[in-house]
């Protein structure tokens, strides 16, 4: 395989479904999804892909999943399955915890484990979807920024355990960007949606090609992205 090898969990929509967008020119895609169907689709659409079918908060799965891809190197690991929650404190429970934090933090921490003997055969790059709420709480909820603040963490103590093996991490930070799960945020917020207020999954898939393809001499540590004056401007 000559085309460097990414594997991109979240990957049939999305954010995701834009990164693997953006590196199918040049790249071999792994492109990971629950949904088979959806997942086989989105291998069609590309000259270089496979399928990583599994459900990531099931750690057997991912573990066999990992094992049947039998690759003896990777070159970048995308991490972009996620969920949100904006329950209240008030009206959460242990089980809303633990989804949330098992899909948004502990798969992340499985997946890379799983997949570290490849990464370092590649010396490769490891790439979080985090979000500015990884970086500043603020609303309603706490589960979700509990968990994003939980990936910035492991992101940056990944970025030193795995620096010794030549292994890159980066933990890209969006702001709102205009997806499904968005549109039902701004549902629960009872807000009429304007897909043009917030950022375009293709402006996050930049900065993530950006990241996996620095030259050697370079890491991107951390990337903030937030929505430019148009879309500040359409706000006010």
């Amino acid at each position: 395989m000559s085309r460097p090898i990414v594997l991109v969990t979240g990957g049939t929509r999305g954010i995701g479904a834009a990164i693997c967008d953006a590196l199918a020119p040049d790249h071999h895609l792994v492109i990971g999804g629950r949904d088979r169907a959806a997942v086989e689709s989105a291998c069609e659409r590309y000259e270089s892909a496979q399928p990583f079918v599994c459900d990531v908060a099931d750690g057997d799965a991912m573990e066999q999943a990992v094992a049947d891809l039998g690759l003896d190197r990777l070159d970048g690991l995308v991490h972009s399955a996620g969920v949100s929650g904006g329950w209240r404190t008030e009206e959460s429970n242990r089980q809303v915890w633990r989804n949330i934090l098992e899909i948004n933090v502990i798969a992340v921490s499985e997946l890379t484990r799983l997949t570290l003997e490849a990464l370092r055969a590649a010396e490769g790059t490891i790439v979080t979807i985090n979000s500015g709420s990884g970086l500043r709480a603020s609303g309603a909820g706490g589960h979700y920024p509990a968990s994003k603040f939980a990936l910035t963490a492991l992101t940056d103590v990944l970025r030193e355990e795995l620096r010794p093996d030549g292994i890159r991490v980066c933990s890209v930070h969006p702001g709102r960007v205009n997806t499904e799960m968005q549109r039902d945020l701004v549902a629960s917020e009872h807000r009429t949606y304007d897909p043009l207020e917030f950022l375009r999954p293709e402006s996050v898939a930049t900065a993530v090609r950006t990241a996996l393809t620095a030259t050697p001499d370079a890491t991107y540590e951390t990337i903030s992205i937030r929505p430019g004056p148009a879309a500040t401007n359409r706000r006010s």
